[in-house]
């Protein structure tokens, strides 16, 4: 038996510590529960191996006195691995490099790959010297023991140890995770064999596993509805599957149930075993909460068992549901351990987890911990909603790469979307099948509305649509606009005008509320717990079953086009790309059943659209004669092409017309823009080729394998999205005691309700005065007081000279002087 002398964790308050032995095989008997591939026995074995490194001098120093380690206890258990290599070889077979690839792997299980040059370089060679001979006849030992208590069968030639070294250290990390809790396994004297303990181990981690709340549930099939499937959710229900990896895209119009739909196809593919769960990837934080309300209700029907459920994302505590569900555990519902709910990483080892799409595109980015999210992600199915807003280049890329590898690890993965491209469908699908290993094919057809399956499009009746086509007419100005708005409203209509551009907003509700207009605001520019005022009331005056909505106006940025369930008369929106504009459209003439034509205060939908003629085009500068801050939101190029078809077809006709929309604007063949306008597109796919290469650059290169990821890079390093350089403020007020939050009660938790994000480049203009708030943050860690900048706002809204802030209108940059 090893000697109780090499011990993996401090004493506990008993004073007793936790040989290495114990710990390894603690681990490894989580490691035994939670795999369920065919590889299942070799990863249990190396999770057994994964701390041999701690077997030696230098570990045990640093935790009985904390002498420094020279070299990091992961790093020897690459050594160990290598020098026992014959044990191993005999035991598991496989090639010297395939099993190089594993003992890497097993090394990188805390979130980085090992970065030593085995065998060759200078400073291994020291390494293995600075183990002593003891440690290694120890390490030796242990390794018989854990290939007589852990038997593999021998891999075969053609084991892919490529993608094993991608699985291997996210699985070992959790094993790792679970077998360390204390509460869960406490520190036992060494007294017990090896086999014994053994026992001891396995009967723990029954319990452990259990009350992580990981895999105790199994998925059964299909939710049911207590309404009429649509034409895509009955080809959901009845399109034949393939038995390998699937990726499946459903287009269809807004408001077409291609959520009720994709999770249909996904309850089938939880019963033919494609996955083991369901993750919810959303393009922000605010569809990822309606989302996360939405499924708490649909997916205990999917599963044998309550599932687990988790929501991720950086306000994911403000949800009121999500608090509802992370304090259930047990019962009918699906609830969540407060194991799984304390960490983003661990959303992806849920049952069900609803996030944003970033915390899915970090698992193949260079950053800590990425192969935890790959572990977490290669059992389930992937749902990414909205997958058109990921079209820029660089999330395409992203998106691409993360399809590849999950189609590499077997999964299977369903995309939703009104306007996705067929240039974009065609790089997704390509990516995918080749990760599953299949030959790329172009996609069959331009079908719309469509459910392709593994490149093969089925195209899908459209649905009789009550509002009928929305029409689209240009206006010319702002002042047109505003005329024509107010017209509307003393009319009765519900009304809303989409600025591409938050100074802009605030202007145009400024004007309608001098002309005596009931009007709203919202934009992104408020804090947390204002902008959740804003969204309550514009959906209690323009949603679904709106009151008070009639005659009234709201002025909003691009926050209302898919996060929030809205119903309008009339619509006006800056001109903006053709995606944008649909997505928009689809909040106009929204609930028929509700608000038949018959009590709507104007004839038939319209889009009003603010824009400049396509015809006249003098210069490049063409957007600023009528857009403020709005011309330059987005790329000219892309705005002209929308104009142009858009106003030539003169209206939107859903779902059937969409795809005549799309191409010309956002296709491969897009059509050619005037020649004044001709740099500015060699500019934009200049930034295009850039922003991709970017994307390609960033992400993980899967065929070189995990040791070849080389050193890990915080997060900020390596972003899921490209956007402009922004500050996060944290507004103040004095009260009685001192300065306290704008919103909130101080504490960590709610410090989000007091939060904005500004603009690097529009704060550069503005001399912030520096707040002294030791007292105030003295319990922050030090991340925390890093990322925040505090703003104290005088009563009269002031911050600092150009920089105002008000519940009503939220953060305006006005003139220094």
């Amino acid at each position: 038996m090893v000697p109780s002398i090499w011990v993996a964790k401090s004493a506990d308050e008993r004073g007793i510590q936790h040989s290495v032995l114990y710990h390894s095989l603690d681990v490894a008997a989580v490691a035994a529960l939670l795999s369920h591939t065919s590889e299942a026995k070799i990863f249990t074995l190396f999770a057994a191996l994964h701390d041999v490194g701690k077997i030696g001098a230098r570990f045990q120093l640093m935790l009985r006195d904390g002498t420094p380690q020279n070299y990091r206890h992961w790093e020897v258990t690459e050594a160990h691995l290598h020098a026992n290599d014959d044990l191993l070889a005999a035991a598991i077979g496989g090639t010297l490099e395939t099993r190089r690839a594993l003992y890497a792997a097993c090394a990188g299980h805390h979130g980085r790959p090992p970065t030593l040059t085995p065998l060759k370089s200078a400073e291994w060679r020291s390494m293995v010297r600075s183990i002593g001979s003891d440690a290694q006849i120890a390490a030796r030992e242990f390794t018989e023991i854990l290939l007589d208590l852990f038997p593999v069968a021998q891999m075969t030639d053609c084991y892919d140890a490529n993608a094993a070294s991608w699985r291997l250290p996210g699985f070992i990390a959790l094993a790792d995770w679970i077998g360390s809790n204390t509460e869960w396994f406490p520190a036992v004297d060494a007294v017990h064999s090896a086999t014994d303990y053994l026992e001891i181990a396995r009967e723990r981690a029954e319990v452990a596993v259990a009350a992580t709340g990981l895999g105790r549930a199994e998925g059964i099939g299909s939710p049911s509805f207590d309404f009429s499937l649509s034409p895509l959710q009955l080809a959901c229900t009845h399109t034949p599957l393939p038995d390998t990896p699937t990726l499946a895209i459903l287009e269809d119009e807004t408001g077409a149930g291609k959520t009720e739909a994709a999770l249909i196809l996904a309850g089938r593919m939880l019963a033919r075993r494609h996955g083991r769960g369901i993750y919810f990837a959303l393009p922000t934080m605010a569809t990822a909460d309606a989302m996360f309300a939405r499924s708490e209700a649909i997916v205990r029907q999917m599963f044998d068992a309550p599932p687990s459920l988790t929501l991720a994302h950086g306000r994911a505590q403000l949800s009121e549901t999500w608090a509802e569900v992370r304090g259930r555990e047990g019962g009918d519902g699906p609830g969540c351990s407060a194991w799984l709910a304390d960490d983003r990483r661990k959303a992806l080892l849920a049952d069900v987890g609803v996030s944003t799409i970033d915390q899915a595109l970090l698992a193949i980015l260079p950053t800590r911990h990425s192969t935890m999210r790959l572990h977490g992600l290669s059992s389930k199915i992937l749902i990414v909603d909205e997958a058109h807003e990921m079209a820029d280049p660089y999330m395409g890329a992203l998106l691409a790469k993360l399809l590849y590898v999950h189609a590499r690890m077997g999964g299977s993965a369903i995309l939703l979307s009104a306007t996705l491209p067929l240039n974009l469908r065609a790089q997704l699908v390509g990516a995918f099948e080749a990760g599953a290993g299949r030959e790329t094919t172009s996609v069959e057809g331009e079908r719309y509305p469509a459910l392709v399956i593994n490149g093969r499009a089925k195209g899908i009746a459209p649905r009789t649509v009550a509002r009928g086509p929305v029409h689209v007419t240009r206006l010319d100005s702002a002042d047109t606009t505003l005329d024509m708005l107010e017209a509307k409203a003393r009319a009765g209509a519900a009304c809303a005008w989409v600025r591409n551009a938050v100074d802009d907003a605030i202007e145009a509700y400024e004007v309608l509320k001098a002309r005596g207009i009931p009007c709203d605001l919202l934009h992104a520019r408020f804090v947390l717990a204002d902008r959740k005022l804003h969204e309550a009331t514009a959906l209690r005056r323009f949603g679904k079953h709106r009151e008070g909505g009639a005659g009234r106006v709201l002025i909003s940025t691009q926050v209302i086009e898919s996060s929030l369930d809205l119903d309008f008369d009339v619509m006006v929106s800056d001109v903006a790309p053709m995606a944008s504009l649909i997505q928009r459209a689809g909040r106009l003439w929204r609930h028929m059943e509700e608000r038949p034509s018959s009590s709507r205060a104007v004839e038939g939908p319209c889009l009003h659209v603010l824009a400049p003629d396509p015809d006249v085009v003098k210069s490049s500068q063409w957007l600023g004669d009528v857009l403020g801050a709005g011309a330059f939101v987005y790329p000219v190029p892309s705005i002209w092409r929308t104009a142009r078809i858009l106003f030539d077809a003169g209206e939107i006709r859903a779902p059937q017309g969409l795809r005549g929309l799309i191409e010309p604007v956002h296709g491969a063949e897009a059509i050619p823009v005037p020649e004044v306008l001709e740099q500015a597109e060699i500019d934009r796919l200049g930034a295009v080729g850039a922003e991709r290469g970017q994307g390609l650059r960033n992400a993980i290169d899967w065929d070189a394998g995990y040791r070849a990821m080389g050193a890990c890079h915080p997060e900020a390093d390596y972003p899921t999205r490209l956007s402009g350089e922004t500050r996060d403020l944290l507004l103040l007020r004095k009260g009685e005691h001192g300065l306290e939050p704008l919103h909130g009660d101080g504490s960590i938790r709610e410090l989000p309700f007091a939060q904005v994000s500004a603009s690097m480049a529009r704060l550069k203009g503005i001399d912030l005065p520096i707040v002294e708030a030791d007292t105030f943050t003295r319990n922050w860690p030090g991340w925390l007081i890093e990322s925040l900048t505090l703003c104290v706002v005088e009563e009269d809204g002031m911050i600092a000279p150009g920089l105002r802030y008000s519940a009503e209108r939220g953060l305006i940059f006005t003139s220094p002087n």
